[in-house]
């Protein structure tokens, strides 16, 4: 076919199956759109057959075993406890097949297009596709590339060598490590490094980049490297990658820092460094399209790019790389395509790690406050003294909540502990109405529950925490 003699005309096109780009599908074809989805692997995308969704069976995994090994103090007795990695993989390919047969089923249900293969920019209103030997050209009004990102590699490591694993290939382990090498200081490094501790391996993690300290509040980051600390995992701490030597019996890291070299030996490595935008083959460099000095899309808040007609969502945008902005941004561009006024915030965004126990946490944390100029009052309870933490026999982390002291406006909530990912909700409500220490205080909690740790947590910003020891408190008249 001559590129321009025929072309499909389309109204809307969007590049990438994944969890952007399947919501903005959807919620296009609810407004009225007929939707064209071009996917050249699997629906889903990275995040549901090899990203987020696998890692955290995986990490689900992990919080059973160690839920298991609990039971005998409620009376439940088992003889020979082991764990299959072999099963878990098993689940893991049902559990992924499961939701891709949904995502699927919902889209036939919408009257979405599926179309494979690989998709590239002719102009500025025309994409060729290509699959194995047809190729194919479409015309669009409007189109949304949510093509997602593809992982950051190691320099200097071998590709090919099983026992070197990045973020795609991890779920897909046939043995647990013996010594198990995590580098990485992200929530998949965090999520790794418990899970197979809790699988037996002898777990080190070591921080990439010299980095002394993870990203979350200074609160969770004590409480976390406590946790870490009492769970046997060794940290690494000051030092920076340099390369791998790898022998029949085992594979070294090298590393270098202000300190001086230092070598650390394992079975496997895993690394997690970020992903990448996956635009490369999108030939965008032909439309004149922006992109920032990073190679990520430039958009506004409603996902539009330089080109009047074209969208970017996900992980070729700048900001946080997760799933949930991807969702929320696909929504917002099929919105503001199909004439409904709408747009993105990413500013209570949640980040969360399903670690042992799980961290979630949204808005700033105490030492970003204090640099925007906030007057900072912060309350922090313990889930040591919750007492449904104390029934479930889980009493590790806590709640930290940020105020400003003039006037009580909430700025952060911080979790790390049992139920961390499904409180961190209330508190993005929260923060998203500009709520008050007030506002939160004055509803009722259902008792006994997780929930009335943020109610402490709150409640403690002014002394007024009832599980606290009085020294802990300064009560405000």
């Amino acid at each position: 076919m001559v590129v321009g003699e025929l072309a499909h005309e389309k109204d809307l096109v969007i590049i990438g199956g994944g969890p952007g780009g399947y919501h903005a599908a959807i919620r296009a074809a609810q407004l009225g759109k007929d939707v064209t989805l071009i996917e050249r692997d699997q629906l889903g995308g990275i995040c549901l057959n090899k990203g987020c969704i696998p890692s955290k069976v995986m990490a689900h995994g992990a919080e059973r075993l160690m839920a298991a090994k609990q039971d005998a103090m409620l009376g439940i007795e088992s003889s020979g406890l082991h764990f299959e990695i072999q099963k878990l993989r098993s689940y893991k390919d049902q559990v992924v097949k499961q939701l891709r047969d949904g995502v699927e089923a919902l889209c036939k249900a919408n009257k979405i297009e599926i179309v494979k293969g690989s998709a590239f920019f002719l102009s500025d209103d025309k994409i060729g596709v290509e699959n194995e030997d047809s190729y194919e050209v479409y015309r669009f009004n409007e189109a949304i590339i949510a093509t997602g990102g593809t992982p950051v590699n190691l320099d200097g490591v071998p590709g090919t060598d099983e026992r070197i694993i990045d973020i795609w290939s991890i779920a897909d382990l046939a043995e647990v490590p013996e010594n198990f090498i995590v580098l990485g200081n992200d929530c998949i490094a965090l999520e790794m490094a418990m899970a197979f501790q809790a699988f037996g391996s002898d777990v080190t993690l070591v921080l990439n980049e010299g980095k002394e300290g993870f990203s979350f509040d200074s609160s969770i980051n004590r409480e976390l490297n406590r946790v870490l600390k009492k769970s046997g995992i060794s940290i690494v701490k000051g030092f920076s990658f340099v390369g791998v030597k790898l022998t029949e019996e085992a594979v070294t890291v090298k590393l270098e820092g202000s300190k001086g070299h230092k070598t650390v030996e394992g079975s496997h490595l895993f690394y997690s460094l970020g992903v990448k935008p996956q635009i490369d083959h999108l030939g965008l460099d032909r439309l004149g399209m922006k992109r920032s000095a990073d190679g990520f899309i430039l958009t506004d808040q409603t996902g539009r790019t330089s080109i009047e007609r074209i969208f970017a969502i996900g992980d070729i945008t700048e900001g946080p790389q997760l799933a949930v902005k991807a969702i929320k941004q696909g929504k917002v561009a099929a919105e503001t395509i199909c004439g409904r006024p709408s747009e993105y915030d990413l500013t209570f965004i949640p980040h969360i790690a399903r670690t042992l126990p799980p961290i979630a946490c949204a808005g700033l944390t105490e030492q970003e406050a204090e640099l925007q100029g906030y007057e900072v009052g912060v309350g922090e309870f313990s889930m040591s003294a919750n007492g449904f933490a104390t029934i479930l026999g889980k009493k590790e982390g806590l709640v930290k909540v940020v105020f400003d002291k003039e006037s009580d406006l909430l700025l952060g909530v911080h979790l790390i502990g049992n139920g961390a990912v499904e409180l961190i909700s209330n508190g993005i409500q929260a923060l998203e109405m500009a709520a008050r220490d007030e506002d939160i205080k004055f509803p009722s909690y259902p008792h006994p529950s997780i929930n009335e740790a943020l109610l402490e947590a709150v409640e403690a910003f002014k002394g007024e925490a009832i599980h606290c020891v009085p020294k802990k408190q300064k009560m405000k008249v």
